[in-house]
């Protein structure tokens, strides 16, 4: 080498790409509601009384509007295999913004859906009964999925805690 030094060139980039903002002009929203950890802790509470109201001991995961854990329990007696399942319908409700289960539209199991939405998803969505967004005026802040009873139990489980949610809400 010569011992010349190469310079190199300065290079600024832009602090912001000047875009055109829709027709209505907001681009952030402010006074979101957010499911805090005690939020999450009642309404866990309120299901695991339910289930044992029914006698079914359940795995119970509270998760908030990104389908991150807030809350689990897994009560004395649930299945170890249905606790995975329990954290799947619970983020698979507050993902999708609806209770888990088969479309409404038909009301019964589609098997290619069952199968190929948790395929196209890694596991992380179900089609499986037993989990409910968690709603405060029309916006999702969580959700709840309850696994280790029949689906109707686990659905009975996760409305107790809808219900909950509904009155400290309010």
């Amino acid at each position: 080498m010569s011992g010349r030094r190469l310079k190199r060139a300065a290079w600024n980039p832009p602090l912001a790409f000047l875009l055109p903002l829709p027709n209505n002009g907001i681009v952030l929203t402010r006074n979101n509601a957010r499911l805090t950890l005690d939020g999450a802790r009642a309404i866990l509470a309120v299901a695991e009384k339910k289930a044992r109201e029914i006698k079914v001991p359940q795995n119970i995961a509270v998760v908030d509007e990104g389908g991150h854990l807030l809350a689990f329990a897994r009560m004395d007696g649930a299945k170890l295999s249905s606790i995975e399942v329990a954290l799947t319908k619970a983020r698979a409700a507050a993902l999708r913004r609806a209770p888990t289960g088969p479309s409404p539209s038909s009301g019964e199991p589609s098997i290619l859906l069952s199968l190929g939405l948790p395929l196209a998803t890694e596991g992380k969505l179900t089609c499986i009964r037993g989990g409910l967004p968690l709603l405060v005026e029309g916006q999702c802040v969580g959700g709840i999925g309850v696994s280790a009873g029949t689906e109707d139990e686990d659905v009975l489980v996760a409305q107790a805690g809808v219900v909950e949610l509904a009155k400290v809400a309010s």
